[in-house]
């Protein structure tokens, strides 16, 4: 399907040449900070685990920046990167890791409610745009809907969050978990400073994400504004958040969701392909192996 499509966009020889061009001529320095910013990018869920952490366990910059990659690489083969859990673990002595993962989990909620409040208002911003095509005329009914069921798991997503303590206790009152309830207590240590710092962090996380993105699809001669893209791109994150799906297969569904939305500013659809697979590459697949080193050095050691 990826071929046929590709192989039926007009001048596809012209987009082909004008990709190579930019790869290789003035605008290569595009590629290099994307390059630059992927460290960046993990460096910024370094020190965010490193906060989370802060009550629990104390942890270096570089030995957790180990262990956010090494996450990665349990994270390729299991749904949603469930795995990342497991392979952060690994950094942290026995009889915390429980405690680690209930962290960890506080940690990517922060970045989901990001994504969903910044999601929401790419809708918002883009809806006139999907509607007007002919493809997407008669979802006007459903964007909306989307976009208020979006905003209210996002309040509601707020309040639990930023009630971390309040939600510990209450699980307490439940018959029977008395016996689990030691592995999250450590959620109560997290007050309103740290979870504000965490959201930053988060925040900042994305708004990387969006500048990555965005300088890919200019080296890739998509053309569309930075205003466009970058609630574009806030739309793509929330459609990859919030559908199961497995990080080693997810390049299918980022082509799909792709040229879906970058589709309604540009014809380039090889543009479109080559931008999402970079991405993918860059900000997953390099990582992941990295992180696959570390952990088999771990393994050596022991």
């Amino acid at each position: 399907s990826v071929y046929r499509q590709i192989s039926r966009q007009p001048n596809l020889e012209a987009h082909l040449m004008e990709i190579r061009q930019a790869i290789t001529g003035p605008e290569a320095w595009k590629l290099f900070v994307i390059f630059i910013l992927m460290f960046v990018n993990w460096g910024l869920e370094t020190r965010k685990w490193q906060l989370l952490l802060r009550h629990l366990h104390k942890i270096s910059f570089g030995e957790a920046f180990k262990a956010i990659l090494s996450g990665l690489a349990f994270a390729l083969n299991t749904p949603n990167r469930i795995g990342e859990y497991g392979g952060r673990v690994l950094f942290i002595p026995d009889g915390k890791r429980v405690r680690a993962v209930s962290l960890t989990l506080a940690g990517s909620f922060s970045q989901l409610l990001v994504t969903l409040i910044l999601g929401g208002t790419g809708l918002f911003f883009l809806s006139e745009k999907i509607t007007a095509s002919v493809e997407f005329s008669s979802l006007q009914v459903w964007i909306t809907a989307l976009q208020a069921l979006v905003f209210f798991i996002a309040l509601v997503g707020c309040i639990i969050y930023f009630r971390l303590g309040w939600l510990v206790k209450l699980i307490e009152k439940i018959p029977g978990v008395q016996t689990y309830i030691r592995h999250i207590a450590v959620l109560r240590e997290m007050n309103v400073t740290i979870l504000l710092n965490v959201m930053l962090l988060s925040l900042l996380r994305f708004l990387v994400f969006i500048i990555q993105y965005n300088l890919m699809l200019q080296l890739m001669q998509v053309e569309m504004g930075w205003w466009s893209g970058f609630w574009t791109v806030s739309v793509l994150f929330l459609l990859l958040a919030t559908l199961p799906t497995i990080a080693l297969l997810e390049l299918g569904l980022r082509w799909e969701y792709s040229i879906m939305l970058f589709g309604l500013f540009s014809g380039n659809i090889l543009g479109i392909y080559a931008a999402a697979t970079g991405i993918w590459l860059i900000n997953l697949v390099l990582p992941a192996m990295a992180g696959s080193l570390f952990i088999l050095g771990i393994r050596i050691i022991k």
